[in-house]
């Protein structure tokens, strides 16, 4: 390679420069989305004006476009310190076409319908609401970002880190010149995350630098890149089974699942996998998988730590619904504090596309006649019922498509209950469960493969189920419940009511939508054995629900083999906190109602629990928690066949691509990683490794640890990997949380979620697993 010395521009600046550089860029970054010739990507890649609109006296053009690394959207800003703002295509959750959040229909009319479209974002930032000059127009910028985003997604793993380093080596590149300085280099390796001595740098910089020119170009990039992504882990396993001329033969992979994986796999999976993810024509005509090859297999869903076959539904689904756990949320109105946070409609959405299948709604009267959600007797924004029903409506199946349970906290008066009903009925329509599914009497609750599609209404009911089949049921349009206090007693609080009881008139056109959920008090495990019906259930606040468990555990399981429980958080919650559903779950509590709006542990391990079975949001609980006759308690542990006792072998291996968690360009991670598994109290446990320093682009730790679980089936790992600081608290970094059934033996690639539960995209940890029956 011949050295060309750089040269102080003459005729050009450094901008005209960087806009010979563009179309080239792009036209490479097009390339490795496959998206070369796409028009509307194009059509994004030059831009254009939007109107935005904030409220109703703020709406102002902008200038958006799409970077030349086809992830980046820029967009022109009149703040004097913000001229250049962007956002990355990774960061946005949905592209919603029309007016369908709750600012463009406050804020705009309905001529503007097909010109407006959206873009929803991951974290808590608001939605970016905007307004094409025409339909036409529209459609290009929602398909192209559609496009972009299902791309950036479906690239696979060593794409994603080829697409990643070299934006950041364009990033690096100051002077626009497709080189890369030993300075460059350094200030790129900051950004990949990465802090290495002087010497190093200069080592590795002369190492690339074959041509001597002082700086790197072309295939001395190439060859940069090479080094940099070199996994020597991964080396040292494939070199132990490629035994065929340096290759993996069909027999060498199968030894290697077998031996390691510990997979009941034959010669014809092998071959597949080769078929499937080698990616060297000429070693896939010889049956033979390359190194290369075999990352890639192990960065796909078989070389992942969960178990594929837990993607897809597995489960038994036709039992009674009080067999299963349900994924349930708590104030699913707010998106943020109990106090003064906003409600929107926009935090069912999130709640029903993370899987939630029990969604609460806080029923007030609305000063104009129409019925409003709200959290009672507090400075809440308050959001229309009818859009609330509207817009589950649409989100309630998209993640899956078993039973919705709207759990209602009426405190509406009986006109505006009518309405409420009106607008179940007329919105819902036939999704909506009004009578038992059969013509005579249920004796236990249907099963979510029953319910598939339907809305379920929980809250008060004037009479018996039983008298909808006798020939004395009631006509009265109204009557009066008198009750005790026992759903959701942060009213109860905030009014500092002495007395405890209350009379509630009921519509009985609401009243009659109550079948399988009928909301009762809770007056000990006696009184249910002796009065509840199994349609009947009790709600309970989470102090009352957390001493049952550890006082009167077994006598908790038996209550909900055939009822359902529902647990909510402490009134004192205003922060909307969370407390830990587990010991809920091991004592059989089905309805273990969270914040979802809170990224924190709890939401974690919530998260994980339904990460199985399709994310459906029914989980069955095991045999032990459904028997009447069950022996089981979480505390004691008597014998019985909850008892497995297994023994796990961890090895955390390493990490790769961990993110930041300073803005500063100095700031490198120190990564340390804590595994916890969560189950009965004798299984909770923590280890962690030792940090590693100025280092979150490839961090090795290399380290063993040994659990031993002795009921598995109602265990959890997580594993939790933060940024160490020994003068204060860690910085969180990424994690994952998943069902101890669901982890894969072997060598295996665990993905990485943000605080709110998004992927973390190209991030992993590194591990080997293997579990054993204990001795």
């Amino acid at each position: 390679m011949q050295c060309v010395r750089r040269q102080p521009a003459r005729s050009q600046s450094r901008e005209s420069l960087h806009r010979a550089q563009i179309k080239t860029t792009a036209s490479n970054s097009l390339k490795r989305l496959g998206l070369e010739d796409d028009k509307d990507l194009q059509f994004l890649m030059s831009g254009g004006n939007l109107l935005k609109v904030r409220s109703g006296s703020w709406k102002k053009p902008r200038y958006y476009k799409l970077q030349d690394d086809c992830k980046t959207l820029w967009h022109e800003s009149k703040k004097t310190l913000k001229s250049k703002q962007t956002f990355s295509v990774e960061d946005i959750e949905e592209v919603r076409t029309g007016r369908q959040t709750d600012s463009l229909k406050k804020h705009t009319e309905e001529s503007v319908e097909g010109r407006a479209f959206s873009i929803l974002f991951k974290s808590q930032q608001k939605s970016l609401d905007l307004i094409a000059s025409s339909e036409e127009e529209a459609k290009k910028w929602v398909d192209g970002l559609e496009k972009v985003i299902s791309n950036m997604k479906n690239l696979n793993p060593q794409k994603k880190t080829e697409h990643w380093i070299y934006s950041c080596m364009r990033k690096a590149d100051q002077n626009f010149d497709n080189k890369i300085s030993q300075k460059e280099l350094k200030s790129f390796l900051r950004d990949i995350n990465i802090e290495v001595d002087e010497d190093y740098a200069a080592m590795l910089f002369q190492k690339c630098d074959k041509s001597q020119c002082g700086f790197l170009e072309g295939e001395e990039i190439e060859h940069f890149y090479e080094i940099l992504t070199q996994r020597e882990e991964i080396e040292v396993i494939y070199g132990a089974y490629a035994k065929t001329d340096g290759l993996m033969s069909a027999a060498d992979l199968l030894n290697f699942l077998l031996n390691e994986q510990r997979e009941d796999a034959s010669q014809n999976d092998a071959l597949q996998l080769i078929e499937k993810y080698e990616l060297d024509e000429n070693a896939k005509a010889q049956q033979q998988m390359t190194k290369d090859g075999f990352l890639m297999y192990l960065q796909q869903p078989e070389g992942l730590i969960f178990n594929p076959a837990h993607k897809s539904v597995y489960q038994d689904m036709n039992q009674p619904l009080n067999h299963y756990f349900i994924s349930s949320s708590h104030n699913t109105y707010l998106l943020e504090d109990q106090l003064k946070g906003p409600s929107s409609t926009e935090a069912y959405i999130k709640a029903l596309l993370k899987g939630c299948r029990c969604v609460e709604l806080d029923c007030w009267d609305g000063s104009d006649g129409e019925p409003v959600i709200y959290h009672g007797y507090t400075l809440t924004s308050k959001i229309l019922f009818k859009d609330v029903i509207k817009v589950i409506k649409e989100y309630a199946f998209k993640t899956s498509e078993y039973p919705v349970i709207l759990s209602l906290e009426n405190h509406c008066g009986v006109e505006q209950q009518k309405i409420m009903a009106q607008h179940l009925i007329s919105i819902l329509d036939s999704a909506l469960v009004t009578k038992p599914l059969r013509d005579q009497m249920p004796t236990c609750l249907p099963s979510p493969e029953e319910l598939k599609g339907r809305f379920i209404v929980k809250g008060k009911r004037l009479d018996k189920l039983e008298d909808m089949f006798s020939e004395e049921s009631k006509t009265a349009e109204e009557d009066s419940v008198t009750e005790e206090e026992d759903d959701e007693g942060d009213q109860e609080d905030q009014e500092k009511k002495s007395s405890k009881t209350k009379s509630l008139k009921l519509a009985k056109e609401l009243s009659d939508m109550v079948i399988y959920c009928k909301s009762v008090h809770f007056r000990g495990f006696e009184d249910s054995r002796d009065k509840q019906s199994f349609y009947e259930m009790a709600s309970f606040k989470e102090g009352e629900a957390v001493k049952l468990a550890e006082e009167s555990a077994n006598d908790y399981i038996h209550h909900n083999t055939d009822k359902l429980s529902r647990i909510y958080p402490a009134g004192l919650r205003t922060d909307s906190s969370n407390y830990n559903p587990v010991p809920l779950w091991n004592a059989g509590c089905q309805i273990v109602a969270l914040n979802f709006q809170t990224p924190c542990p709890e939401m974690d391990l919530n998260q994980g629990l339904f990460l199985q079975n399709g994310r459906s949001g029914y989980i069955l609980k095991p045999s032990f928690l459904r028997d009447q006759d069950t022996k089981f308690d979480p505390i004691t542990l008597p014998e019985g066949p909850w008892l497995k006792n297994k023994s796990l072998h961890l090895m955390v291996i390493s990490a790769q691509q961990l993110p930041k968690v300073s803005k500063r360009k100095s700031s490198i991670v120190d990564p340390i990683v804590k595994v916890q598994i969560y189950g009965v109290p004798a299984d909770t446990t923590v280890v962690e490794t030792q940090y590693i320093q100025n280092n979150g682009f490839n961090p090795m730790w290399n380290e063993n640890f040994q659990f031993n679980v002795r009921v598995p089936d109602l265990a959890l790992v997580r594993f939790l990997i933060e940024d160490y600081d020994s003068t204060s608290s860690n910085e969180f970094i990424g994690q994952y949380t998943l069902p101890f059934n669901s982890l894969k033996n072997g060598y295996h690639h665990v993905p990485l979620l943000t605080e709110k539960g998004d992927h973390l995209s190209s991030a992993g940890l590194f591990v080997h697993i293997m579990v054993v029956d204990a001795e």
